[in-house]
């Protein structure tokens, strides 16, 4: 804490205010920080949620089986291939001349449990806390792998749709004329092409992978952006220190760098969040209606997907739906907390009075 209020201080006075705002808002603090912790859970999802013990002893040798694959002749089969440690023979070998830690669920997201015996899908239970798919899956630890690559895939896809909507949206608003007018023209035409049928064909046609998805979805997502930013700068390609800085004769790229974007991205910062959550909730759309990830992903599309398929099995729906209400929620709030701290009449609030910082006159008797 020592180290963020040392940070904290070596921002400059307006930036200040609004980390000030946004933390004297409660339920979006504490969002971020719930948010925060669920994101870093989910990247040691290897370390939480593995059909492979994370570190073992056999024959006076250790093995990091979450790390390496080893074959199973290393432990006393006959075949080359990774070893099975849901396998009877390998982990009564490892049992027998050793010893293993495991994760605290030992499943991954694409583990099928061959012991389930029960048909599947399996209510919850101690082996599986929130129970199995139809494929005898965990479900627990596909939510864990989904919310990562969720999370991820709006990270790349809100970075990539960030850096195209302030180049093409800053080009237009600070050259304007026949530049922003063509490129109107041609915003507008792209933004009308059906989205939801260029990628059922595209999906006919290739197989479809996350990075073709990003991909696709990257070519539409900027496009909600590109506006907020244009307007911006041709609001502030007029004002005076701009014409100045003109005047004097300095390059375009750099007034548009210096002066010109970080007035930009005030009202662009507070529409991420959008841009955030609508890449989620894309991904589950795709993934629900079979056009999105490969089959087998952790996706929690797909699982939404199962819950419908598998009424008799209410938990899967149950816990598809509060896993993206939670998600979706914490992102709402820590959006109105970015709208909160990037508004003038909130940090204007925040600012301290003159009356506070002016130097306070001794008047004792001896003046």
């Amino acid at each position: 804490m020592a180290m963020l209020r040392s940070l904290t201080t070596r921002l400059s006075p307006i930036t200040q205010r609004r980390l000030s705002v946004f933390r004297h808002n409660r339920r979006a603090y504490l969002s971020l920080w719930i948010f925060g912790l669920l994101f870093l859970v989910s990247l040691c999802a290897e370390l939480i949620a593995n059909d492979k013990p994370l570190i073992m002893k056999y024959q006076d040798q250790w093995y990091v089986p979450v790390l390496v694959d080893y074959p199973e002749t290393e432990f006393g089969g006959f075949l080359p291939t990774p070893a099975d440690y849901h396998d009877p023979f390998v982990r009564d070998q490892i049992e027998s001349d050793g010893w293993a830690v495991w994760p605290i669920i030992p499943y991954s997201y694409q583990t099928l449990d061959m012991d389930l015996g029960r048909p599947a899908p399996s209510p919850p239970e101690s082996e599986h806390w929130l129970g199995t798919d139809d494929q005898g899956r965990d479900v627990l630890a596909r939510v864990i792998y989904g919310f990562r690559l969720s999370v991820i895939f709006a990270l790349v896809l809100t970075a990539g749709s960030l850096i195209m909507g302030v180049v093409f949206g800053g080009i237009q608003g600070y050259f304007g004329g026949k530049i922003d007018l063509i490129g109107q023209r041609l915003t507008e035409i792209w933004s009308g092409l059906p989205v939801l049928f260029l990628l059922i064909i595209l999906s006919s046609l290739v197989e479809p992978n996350l990075w073709w998805l990003l991909g696709i979805m990257l070519l539409f997502s900027w496009l909600g952006l590109v506006d907020i930013v244009r307007a911006e700068f041709l609001r502030a390609r007029n004002l005076e220190y701009v014409r100045a800085a003109k005047a004097l004769g300095l390059p375009s790229r750099l007034i548009m760098w210096r002066h010109v974007l970080p007035n930009a991205m005030v009202a662009t910062m507070t529409f991420i969040p959008f841009i955030f959550t609508g890449a989620i909730t894309t991904l589950t759309a795709l993934d629900f209606l079979g056009f999105g990830l490969p089959p087998g992903s952790p996706s929690l599309g797909e699982l939404v997907a199962q819950g419908k398929s598998n009424l008799q099995a209410p938990w899967l729906g149950i816990t598809a739906f509060l896993s993206l209400s939670i998600m979706l929620s914490l992102l709402v709030f820590i959006g109105e907390g970015l709208r909160d701290a990037f508004d003038p009449r909130h940090i204007q609030a925040a600012a301290p009075s003159p009356a506070a910082t002016a130097p306070r006159e001794t008047t004792d008797g001896a003046s």
